[in-house]
């Protein structure tokens, strides 16, 4: 057996039967292409591919999601949450032979994840990428028993002081691209395709092709949402160019600005860094490592998608029809947009006081129609 590198990939050959076999692994990890070379000398020794017989198809699992990539960027879903799926599927899976993972293969995987801390939504979403990688080559995936996340849906939302504490610590290049994303309620990447050519008027246009379920919308442009934009305007003018983007930093499209959110929720008391074993918070000048443990701190608080449950339930509280509040959402299902609508304890007994009322007033009206 050899194993040698062209470029980053590493290769093996080796003789069998007097003919030499060559072939990349595909892989950028020596261990990785070990095992493949593995695979494929002990198939061609049990007379199932190759030379002797071409039945055996032996595809590793990596090359597969390589499909389902390229099927993603075909398809415009190529999203970074896809990016992040697909990256830690090659490095669970990738290696192996397609045909050779098993069961017990997948339930050995979730049984580590959930040891590592990983939420079963998270397991269930690589598992997810699996089978669909599976179906578009063709082939028989194995059984998946995908973990219950009944209760996994968040409830999290912003009340406006809470808001104005987060953005009081934003940069200045976010400040009204998440007022923007706080009022209507659109998804960060529908928000970051914004241009000025999707500004007609007093009316902006989110595109079919930047919306995520790919049905276009629109918002009028009033009050708050028309400062916001008049505030844009002003700051177009990058080193003499005309930005062509809405909300931009520097006249480039909002990047990745993770390490920006965790760090003003944080300082707004919205947010922590805690350890994922002890849950213990990090205090103000402390390292991101918890001490104890020897585990990085991981982010516990207010999320950007949280905007979406606070657009959804003010909408509602201020009377907004339910057919009009998820077209400015892009809800397609009722009960999709239930799940957005958060009712908070407030919002319950505001609801009581209501009924207490109306009780008084039927009781006084009973009174006077009795005398």
């Amino acid at each position: 057996m050899a194993i040698y590198k062209r470029g980053k990939t590493y290769w093996f050959t080796f003789i069998f039967e007097g003919r030499r076999v060559q072939r990349s692994t595909k892989q950028h990890d020596r261990k990785a292409a070990i095992t493949i070379e593995s695979g494929y000398r002990t198939a061609l020794a049990n007379e199932l591919v190759g030379i002797i017989s071409p039945t055996k198809d032996l595809r590793t699992v990596g090359e597969l999601l390589d499909c389902l990539q390229t099927d993603f960027e075909q398809n415009g879903r190529l999203s970074p949450q896809n990016k992040s799926l697909l990256k830690q599927a090659r490095k669970d899976f990738g290696s192996k032979i397609a045909t050779d993972l098993t069961t017990e293969d997948i339930e050995k995987y979730i049984k580590r994840r959930k040891s590592e801390g990983a939420a079963n939504a998270t397991a269930n979403r690589i598992l997810e990428a699996l089978r669909r990688s599976y179906k578009l080559a063709k082939l028989k995936p194995p059984d998946m028993v995908f973990l219950s996340e009944k209760g996994n849906a968040r409830k999290g939302f912003f009340s406006e002081a809470e808001f104005q504490l987060l953005h009081a610590h934003l940069p200045a290049d976010l400040q009204d691209f998440c007022r923007f994303s706080y009022l209507v309620g659109w998804r960060r990447n529908e928000v970051r395709s914004l241009r000025w050519s999707d500004v007609e008027g007093s009316t902006i246009r989110l595109r079919d092709e930047n919306a995520k379920n790919r049905e276009s919308r629109c918002i009028v442009l009033t009050g708050e949402l028309k400062h916001i934009l008049e505030r844009r305007k002003a700051d177009r003018l990058v080193n003499g160019v005309l930005t062509g983007f809405v909300f931009h930093r520097h006249g480039e499209p909002i990047g990745e600005f993770k390490k920006s959110w965790t760090t003003a929720s944080v300082k707004a008391g919205l947010g922590a860094m805690t350890c994922p074993k002890c849950g213990e918070s990090a205090q103000e000048g402390q390292k991101t490592r918890c001490l104890k443990c020897k585990r990085q701190r991981t982010y516990t608080g207010k999320l950007f998608h949280d905007f979406r449950r606070t657009a959804a339930r003010n909408l509602i509280r201020a009377g907004v029809g339910e057919v009009t509040a998820m077209r400015i959402l892009g809800h397609k299902t009722r009960s999709m947009f239930d799940r957005y609508n958060i009712t908070s304890e407030k919002d319950l007994a505001d609801a009581m006081e209501r009924l207490e009322k109306f009780h008084h007033a039927e009781g006084e009206r009973v009174v006077s129609i009795a005398k």
